[in-house]
């Protein structure tokens, strides 16, 4: 992990401040990042200062025209312990997102691995070894300042990559044979349907996201230990969601997934 410049650490701190107390952000908290170095090194900042267990890790896609300026096509965000739930619990799951933020729910895989890797670049082949298990999932996007989004995927890593939590559904057996790429999933909010897709969308699917967060990890040094879990991407889309409203993700016969949204509390 990188050591951070003041500025990332001005940033960062901002940021972790604002979601220890659960409130907004109206305007970005220092200049924005200019180029991944700097967005990471906010990332990293904010990591740090916040000392929780990481238990995975999201990965967003990058679309034009940042996809040609950046020059990749995807960005992490740590998911920390404490903030992964786990679906048919004995309490409904709950999405949590800051109040008068950014708020949104994604309906995701989520991989498991289950060996770390060697240093080097991975063939998709041999990131899939590394996989012992995939699970249905909804991941919650929220962030403290509600531009996050509109302001490009530099903004959107500086701050944890806009996550803030995730919940786990069944698991997915025999997984590589399953065809997941290739499954139409459906989200819904308050029964309405707001979006459809297949994981196919994505540039090398789904265990391309996982190519590419381990890829990440390694060069920022950071920890790659069995049980990590990799939410890999809105299959259906981001879908913006307020507090109050219940979300839905159908994974054909893989299964359904739901959770209810609520405001974030102070920590």
């Amino acid at each position: 992990m990188s050591q951070p410049c003041a500025e990332a650490n001005s940033i960062a701190e901002a940021f972790v401040r604002a979601r220890r107390q659960a409130r907004s952000l109206a305007q970005y908290p220092g200049n924005e990042p200019a180029d991944l170095a700097m967005a990471t090194a906010i990332q990293d900042a904010a990591i740090q200062q916040w000392g929780g267990t990481i238990a995975g890790w999201k990965v967003g896609r990058i679309n034009p025209p940042w996809l040609v300026k950046l020059g990749t096509n995807r960005l992490p965000g740590p998911i920390f312990a404490d903030q992964v739930q786990h679906a048919g619990d004995d309490s409904a799951a709950i999405g949590a997102i800051f109040e008068s933020g950014f708020g949104a729910a994604e309906a995701e895989f989520v991989f498991r691995l289950g060996a770390s890797p060697k240093e080097g670049t991975l063939t998709l082949a041999e990131t899939a070894d590394l996989v012992d298990a995939v699970f249905i999932g909804i991941e919650i996007a929220s962030s403290p300042f509600p531009g996050i989004n509109a302001r490009g995927p530099l903004v959107t890593i500086s701050d944890f990559g806009n996550n803030n939590g995730l919940i786990l559904g069944a698991e997915i057996l025999d997984w590589q044979k399953a065809g997941l790429d290739d499954w139409a999933l459906e989200s819904r909010i308050d029964g309405k349907i707001v979006g459809q897709g297949a994981a196919s969308a994505f540039p090398d699917g789904p265990l391309g996201s996982v190519q590419f967060l381990i890829q990440n990890l390694l060069e920022r040094g950071l920890p790659i230990e069995p049980g990590l879990l990799i939410s890999t991407g809105a299959v259906t889309g981001v879908h913006d969601i307020a507090a109050g409203q219940h979300f839905e993700a159908q994974f054909g016969a893989f299964g359904t997934i739901d959770c209810t949204i609520k405001h974030a509390t102070a920590q």
